[in-house]
């Protein structure tokens, strides 16, 4: 069964009024609202979308939801790209400017501006003040199943974890994946270096190979992490209120339960990749986000990738909307600071 230019305009309108009242949509809505036929002609083509996996049929109601599968078809396909209005750029620009003189202050502004707009849950990661990079890895034998993995950085932070092999090593191993590992990641910063591809970018012989998937390479992503000085900043936590997917009182507990382990959640999301990333429903990895969207978008001081804002949601939100406004916001972010710095110098 193929998905028609009329089962597109139809899954379209279904998404769009959903998103809208929150209410399942039936055929006499999108007949009325829409123009694309009457009821029973789309009502046709309803039934055919849920078949292929686009709609879902709530048992108390005879209207249509939109699925996981239809919000990732409309983010990649349908969606255009909602331009803001000068007034809203004005508007969103003044308030990220106000007052605001530190890096840290300005980014978790952000975030209080991106809740606002978008009556979500927003965030924000800033890093430490320097932008540290990683100078040297090495790996230390302690006994013949234990080393320890040490990173330094050029500011001299050392930061050391051990780790249990699963056999054996050769010093001359340990060698082999200290000199690529220095190699790879020197002159990275330390969230650069979270978001490469750690086992695409190591070249070394089979055995080296095999310890570093198995055994270095959790201990040395975790001692990036802890590494990283990351501040996380949430605002706008009790927007979920008026949203109708969170008036079950356990949901909602549920939900500032996930949000209120910090540091669970910067790992998540320092973890994602660059640009901006939507994540929707089971497409999260973590299963306490599978009722949730995410979406995230990195910002750049000086060309370098600093770190992220973004929102959490249920996967009914605007997503045009949403992603305009962090778009504009973080295209903004690295302006705003250099207008602080210019302040600075000025004084």
């Amino acid at each position: 069964m193929d998905l028609t230019e009329r089962k597109l305009k139809i899954l379209q309108a279904i998404i769009a009024d959903f998103v809208r009242t929150a209410e399942p949509v039936g055929s006499r809505t999108i007949s009325k609202n829409y123009e694309l036929g009457s009821p029973a002609t789309i009502r046709n083509e309803m039934s055919d979308l849920e078949e292929m996996g686009y709609l879902t049929h709530p048992h108390t109601s005879s209207g249509r939801v939109p699925s996981e599968k239809a919000y990732r078809l409309y983010v990649n396909e349908l969606m255009g790209k909602k331009e803001l209005s000068q007034e809203e750029k004005d508007q969103i620009a003044a308030k990220l400017y106000e007052n605001v003189t530190e890096l840290d202050a300005l980014v978790e502004r952000a975030a209080k501006v991106l809740s606002e707009i978008t009556n979500l849950t927003a965030f924000a990661l800033t890093p430490g003040k320097e932008m540290d990079t990683l100078k040297y890895v090495n790996l230390i034998p302690v006994d013949e199943h234990t080393v320890v993995l040490m990173l330094v950085s050029e500011s001299g932070k050392v930061s050391n974890t051990t780790v249990t092999l699963d056999k054996p090593y050769r010093e001359e191993t340990l060698s082999i994946l200290a000199k690529n590992m220095t190699y790879n990641y020197s002159g990275k910063t330390l969230s650069e270096a979270l978001t490469l591809d750690i086992i695409k970018s190591f070249r070394a012989d089979a055995e080296a190979m095999a310890m570093f998937k198995d055994n270095i390479v959790p201990g040395f992503v975790k001692t990036l992490e802890d590494m990283l000085n990351v501040n996380l900043y949430m605002d706008g936590l009790l927007n979920i209120f008026s949203l109708p997917e969170y008036n079950d009182i356990e949901k909602a507990k549920g939900f500032f339960e996930m949000v209120g382990k910090k540091q669970d959640i910067t790992r998540k999301l320092i973890n994602r990749g660059d640009g901006i990333m939507i994540t929707i429903g089971d497409e999260n990895q973590d299963e306490e986000l599978h009722d949730c969207t995410v979406i995230t978008a990195t910002y750049h001081v000086d060309g370098k990738m600093v770190g992220k804002i973004g929102v959490i949601g249920p996967t009914r939100m605007k997503y045009d909307e949403v992603t305009s406004v962090v778009e504009y916001l973080t295209d903004n972010i690295s302006k705003a600071f250099m207008l602080t710095e210019g302040e600075k110098d000025d004084s």
